[in-house]
């Protein structure tokens, strides 16, 4: 799509009205970790709880940090593991042909386990998220001759949802988890947001039970309680929104959530001190030249600052990387908004050649309000 203009520009300089010794903010645990080179196991470790709280807290930052760890250990000397953390944080920063080759690595050399089960499922995810729907189904194929089960049986419906199938693939989902719920709640929570989304793009109120589900097996799940949120203000239910999305300030997708809740649901002193913190966030990251905030942005211009043309410029830049259902919905929302005729035909025909369908895909009249 030749739709964005270019979204980089120099770093102007930073006016400021503090002392040289003001302390202004205190840094995440984490920032101070110097560099293993002695012990795969210990720096994997150390890697993986960088990625679970940049999930869990909605720091990007913690991603960086474990890059840095990362990045002095020999290659040479990179262990299954440690290539697939690899892949999994270069796939996080939209870095995808460093992490396909990590991938691919992990499951040309190894004869099986839980290596090979785990750079599968990540190799699978990273295609569905970039809408590579038959390079996914390659992926869950291989985990259903591998490791028949509920995995192999989720990674397919999520690729039968997004072609075609969204109904079969739920039932079918629904089915397998009520006969053998995992004693994992991890992977019990998984599943459940998965059916919640199958429901969702179906348009059925179950989604909610789903979702709900989730948050209690899962409280730190930032991305369903986030799609929650969504559901609840196309709902009509701003309260509900801002109940849901108290005590994540901190989090850009769930502050953007809690503005437009606030807004609808007549708070708008508010709305007005939040949207100021998220703006100052923005701006230091647009600043910094930071590229993994498109989505948030996108929806922050569009939803909160009414500027559809610029939205527009970030939600193609982002779809060109990302096309889950949340990032094509707000780039045919965006189009709408700025009057874009052609990037909404362009993205329609793109649904329409994987056969995918979205009940919240349906943009409403011109000029009417949107969640």
């Amino acid at each position: 799509m030749a739709l964005a203009t270019g979204l980089q520009a120099a770093p102007a300089p930073i006016a400021n009205d503090f002392s040289d010794t003001e302390v202004l903010a205190l840094l995440p645990a984490g920032f101070h970790d110097t560099p293993d080179t002695g012990n795969p196991d210990r720096l994997a470790d150390r890697i993986q709880g960088h990625i679970t709280r940049a999930r869990t807290a909605g720091d990007p930052r913690h991603l960086g940090y474990a890059m840095a760890l990362l990045e002095p250990w020999p290659d040479t000397a990179m262990t299954d593991r440690l290539r697939v953390l690899r892949a999994t944080l270069n796939q996080s920063l939209h870095r995808f042909d460093q992490a396909r080759a990590d991938l691919d690595t992990v499951r040309s050399r190894s004869a099986g386990g839980q290596p090979y089960l785990q750079a599968t499922l990540t190799l699978a995810n990273m295609e569905l998220v970039r809408g590579r729907y038959g390079a996914a189904r390659d992926a869950c194929n291989d985990l259903t001759t591998r490791y028949p089960g509920l995995l192999a049986q989720h990674c397919l419906a999520r690729v039968d949802a997004r072609t075609g199938k969204a109904a079969t693939a739920y039932q079918r989902l629904a089915s397998a988890l009520l006969q053998r719920p995992p004693e994992d709640p991890r992977l019990r929570a998984w599943v459940e947001g998965t059916l919640g989304d199958m429901a969702a793009q179906q348009g059925l109120v179950t989604a909610v039970t789903h979702w709900q589900t989730v948050l209690q097996l899962t409280p730190d799940d930032l991305y369903v309680r986030a799609q929650l949120a969504d559901w609840q203000l196309a709902a009509g239910q701003p309260a509900a929104a801002v109940a849901l999305t108290n005590g994540y300030d901190s989090v850009d997708p769930l502050a953007i959530r809690r503005v437009i809740a606030l807004q609808a649901g007549g708070q708008p002193d508010a709305a007005r001190s939040l949207t100021r913190r998220l703006r100052e966030r923005f701006d230091e990251a647009l600043w910094r030249g930071s590229d993994l905030h498109r989505r948030d942005y996108a929806r922050f211009l569009l939803d909160i600052d009414n500027r559809p043309g610029e939205a527009l410029d970030y939600a193609v830049a982002n779809w060109r990387d990302q096309r889950e259902a949340a990032d094509t919905r707000l780039l045919l929302r965006a189009a709408q908004r700025a009057g874009d005729e052609e990037s909404i035909r362009q993205v329609r025909q793109w649904l329409a050649s994987v056969n995918q369908s979205d009940r919240r895909f349906d943009l409403p009249p011109s000029g009417a309000p949107l969640p």
